[in-house]
């Protein structure tokens, strides 16, 4: 399996066209915080690994979405053991500037990626303030917490490639500097939605991570981030889907799991707390879940989603089963989507193609 330092380097000499794909394409499992204990999340994961999933990804929560979640362990604590109990490359999204000091952010990258090198992909975003709110900082608008984004972004850099930083800004560093750092340091993702975000870390970012939308809304994003100076620099994309059994049954997983996502505009940065995102999510309704989520009963429907994906350029993606039923999403999906899709990067799009049922 290449490391991400080995994509970096090859996707400054050339980037897929539409349609072929990377010629390994990664497929990860989203292991997700907010919803399950750590100690299941490493049970999954390794499930995830002998099943075909080549890769992974963990989110970083403090509280979780809403009260039907119910976790929120220590992602980084979580990743030192998911790395040692399994061989897969990992990503994860924080937020520097906030819960975070950037350097602190710098040394737990440093840190794991000394351990296990090759294996760390490190998403750096603007934040939510269900999260970041606890210090009791000041949450600012989207334009600057791109700003301080950009600015621990160079902090963060600085310090994986060996520098003694002083700083003084949105953020202090005062005489930093790592004494553990990898041979390579980790590759720096940038997480954008919006096409304005995604040309802003255009600028500073190794890699794209964005989340799954239209495929003509993606392209804008893509387009934006190589307009910002992303162009032939790798993408990675978090899917949010949900299968089962019975199309009712994946409907209303997906509904009782993840409807705290589907608010729109600004809302899901906004909010403070696991009680807010409750109430304003009552009037969301199961039907309203494809307009955020893919769900469907079946798994040629979700092999269909996914080629479009890498027909725009991904190389990674990264599957967030939002539903309860784990264990038999890994099982399904190992056994019948992945090997459509990494059987050869240039034969993704294979699968058959049907109007997407969003």
């Amino acid at each position: 399996m290449a490391s991400w330092v080995q994509l970096v380097a090859d996707s400054r000499q050339r980037r897929p066209q539409t349609g072929q794909g990377y010629s390994a394409l990664r497929l990860g499992y989203h292991a997700s915080h907010e919803q399950f204990s750590p100690r299941r999340l490493l049970e999954l994961v390794t499930l995830a690994e002998a099943s075909g999933f080549n890769c992974a990804m963990s989110s970083d929560h403090f509280k979780p979405w809403g009260a039907d979640q119910g976790h929120s362990g220590f992602a980084w604590s979580w990743l030192g053991a998911a790395m040692e109990r399994t061989r897969l490359p990992f990503g994860i999204i924080s937020a520097p500037g906030y819960r975070y000091h950037p350097a602190i952010l710098a040394q737990a990258a440093a840190t794991l990626t000394e351990m296990y090198p090759g294996r760390l992909w490190f998403g750096l975003g603007s934040g939510e303030r269900l999260n970041e709110d606890i210090t009791g900082l000041p949450w600012p608008n989207k334009s600057e917490r791109n700003e301080r984004l950009c600015e621990c972004a160079e902090i963060i850099r600085a310090l994986l490639n060996g520098e003694t930083v002083n700083h003084r800004g949105a953020v202090t560093v005062v005489d930093a500097r790592l004494y553990s750092r990898p041979a390579v340091p980790p590759v720096l993702f940038g997480a954008a939605v919006s096409e304005r975000s995604a040309e802003a870390v255009g600028k500073w970012a190794d890699g794209l991570l964005t989340t799954h939308a239209k495929p003509e809304q993606l392209r804008k994003v893509i387009e934006a981030f190589r307009r910002g100076g992303g162009e032939g620099k790798p993408l990675v994309l978090q899917v949010a889907l949900n299968w089962a059994n019975d199309e009712e049954e994946a409907l209303l997983g997906a509904h009782q799991q993840w409807r705290f996502n589907q608010l729109g505009g600004d809302v899901n940065w906004e909010l403070r707390s696991p009680a807010d995102f409750d109430t304003a999510s009552r009037f969301v309704t199961p039907e309203d879940m494809r307009g955020g989520v893919l769900i469907s009963s079946d798994l040629e429907q979700h092999a269909a989603w996914l080629a479009e994906f890498v027909e725009l350029g991904f190389s990674e993606l990264q599957l967030h089963q939002v539903g309860r039923n784990q264990e038999e999403f890994i099982e399904a999906f190992g056994r019948s989507v992945i090997p459509q899709l990494c059987s050869s990067g240039s034969q993704t799009g294979r699968a058959e193609r049907r109007v997407p049922a969003r």
